[in-house]
């Protein structure tokens, strides 16, 4: 049986700790007395993927006839999947959402069916390449549907969407045409965290700004307990996804939605000392971690950077479920919760966490600094049910190194995001108010974001809004080891070292804080009474 998660007390035999910041990591002694969160260890993977997966489609939970009774000859089938920014790292071939396809595909070619999209659900996430989408679906169903008939999802075609209706709330909800007027739309998903999933899938994933603004917003980040706990009050952003995805069903938009959960086997074996816990390293783990450091810690950054990309994950399928998603997405997060629940008695005064080198947005690119703060304080955060690990006024002390550095391919609004609009302000409503729209309709962006490979022009806004719940939250955050410009223009403070962080933390909280140190990665949701 896996252990669950584990909460260690720094007393004088801990050794220094694994601290990831960036491409690198750094060994780090903590104060004695020091929590730190450790995740639970991988559960063990579903032995037969086909079998599982054969029997969910088969066997659906909710208000959801068997996948075959669906499909009929001279129907509509759109089949949408989720995008590169999960799982994370990119998971090792074959991609769980290869089997999957090839499944729900064969089913619709035994009915008859002839008219099939598949659609790389992105919203105003920046196209995937052909490569990239190939990795994802497995060669069979790249070279049997792409171009033609594979396509990444375009947010900004005027033809390609249809408005479906309001919600109670005022929100409008519009999706993809094609998706819309299927006889049936069968998403294909990866549960990496608990605000995955759902109704977040379509909504969310064949949306336009027209509907994603409802959510995406200052308002919104700023009225949720946690974005990674969708029970309804929790999360605003969940809430509002929620109300949408019941209008589409209300409309008769017909979702059979397929969703899989892996486990937290997250890095190979030649860096497997980081899915262990470090006093439980035997001298091979050492010897990995000593070898992996050093090398690291001389290489260019270049070299560096292509090293962390190259990484795949071992992950396991640890269930997959389909059916009607409201239904689907219960049982999804129950598995999800098997593996990363930890839980925690009480907050700190000073919450410590690495940053490491992957977040959703710089799959194969660059984490710059918007991002990092977005990683930083919008997920790291995040990752707690009931209440925030680090108390409200309290200190976030962060290790990234924070370079000035962009990709210019995939993220050109960022740069001017960063080297216009915060070097004005940095609060978010303001941000929102004076520079949102203009970004979100500017014509390069839009023709960048539909012809090239970059992000919508408006997603540097919702990346620095996702931090602003975190910002807001914290009474000061500080990077360790972080650019001393790029900290400056996202308003934070640096200090050189853990050590002047924690000196620097006593200005807020006073000489004998109590600390949190937040032992990711793997993925883990602290569970805070």
């Amino acid at each position: 049986m896996p252990r669950p998660g584990f909460v260690l007390q720094v007393d004088e035999r801990t050794p220094p700790l694994l601290v990831p910041e960036g491409e690198g990591f750094r060994m780090q002694k903590f104060p004695l007395g020091t929590r730190v969160v450790y995740p639970p260890d991988p559960l063990p993977g579903v032995r037969d993927v086909p079998s599982a997966v054969r029997h969910a489609l088969l066997n659906p939970v909710g208000d959801s006839k068997p996948l075959p009774e669906l499909l009929f000859p001279g129907m509509q089938l759109t089949i949408a999947v989720d995008d590169i920014s999960i799982p994370l790292p990119p998971m090792r071939t074959p991609d769980i959402r290869q089997p999957i396809l090839e499944h729900v595909i064969e089913l619709a070619a035994r009915s008859g069916v002839e008219d099939v999209e598949l659609i790389v659900a992105t919203a105003l996430h920046r196209r995937m390449t052909a490569a990239e989408i190939r990795r994802a679906v497995g060669e069979r169903v790249y070279r049997s549907f792409y171009p033609e008939h594979l396509k990444n999802f375009d947010a900004e075609d005027p033809q390609g969407l249809t408005h479906i209706g309001m919600t109670d709330e005022g929100e409008d909800v519009e999706i993809s045409k094609r998706a819309a007027e299927s006889d049936l739309i069968v998403y294909v998903n990866i549960n990496l965290v608990a605000m995955d999933g759902g109704h977040k899938s379509v909504a969310v994933g064949l949306a336009g700004y027209r509907s994603l603004k409802h959510h995406h917003n200052v308002h919104t980040m700023m009225h949720s307990k946690s974005y990674m706990d969708p029970r309804e009050g929790h999360s605003a952003i969940n809430d509002s996804v929620n109300r949408m995805g019941r209008v589409l069903r209300d409309a008769g938009v017909k979702i059979f939605q397929i969703e899989t959960t892996v486990n937290s086997e997250t890095f190979p074996s030649n860096l497997g000392f980081l899915n262990k816990r470090e006093w439980e390293w035997g001298a091979s783990d050492q010897a990995m971690m000593m070898a992996a450091k050093k090398a690291n810690d001389v290489a260019p950054p270049r070299v560096r950077r292509e090293f962390f990309r190259r990484i795949e994950a071992p992950y396991k399928l640890t269930g997959v479920n389909a059916g009607e998603v409201e239904a689907v997405h219960e049982r999804t997060l129950t598995n999800l919760h098997r593996q990363q629940l930890v839980e925690v008695q009480g907050q700190a005064d000073v919450l410590i966490m690495g940053v490491p080198y992957l977040g959703p947005y710089n799959v194969n690119s660059i984490l710059n600094p918007i991002l990092v703060h977005c990683l930083g304080l919008g997920y790291l955060f995040n990752m707690y049910r009931n209440k925030p690990l680090v108390k409200q006024g309290g200190v976030i002390i962060l290790h990234h190194p924070v370079p000035w550095e962009f990709h210019s391919i995939h993220h050109p609004s960022y740069i001017d995001f960063f080297e216009e609009v915060l070097a004005e302000s940095t609060d978010p409503k303001t941000i929102e108010t004076k520079f949102e729209e203009r970004y979100a309709t500017d014509p390069w962006y839009v023709h960048l974001y539909r012809t090239s490979h970059a992000y919508h022009g408006v997603h540097p806004f919702y990346m620095w809004y996702w931090g602003a719940h975190g910002r807001d939250h914290a009474g000061d955050v500080i990077f360790v080891g972080g650019n001393p410009s790029s900290v400056a223009r996202l308003g934070y403070r640096r200090a050189d070292s853990m050590r002047d962080a924690l000196e620097m933390a006593k200005d807020t909280v006073g000489s004998s804080p109590s600390i949190t140190y937040f032992h990711a990665p793997p993925v883990m949701i602290a569970d805070v009474h």
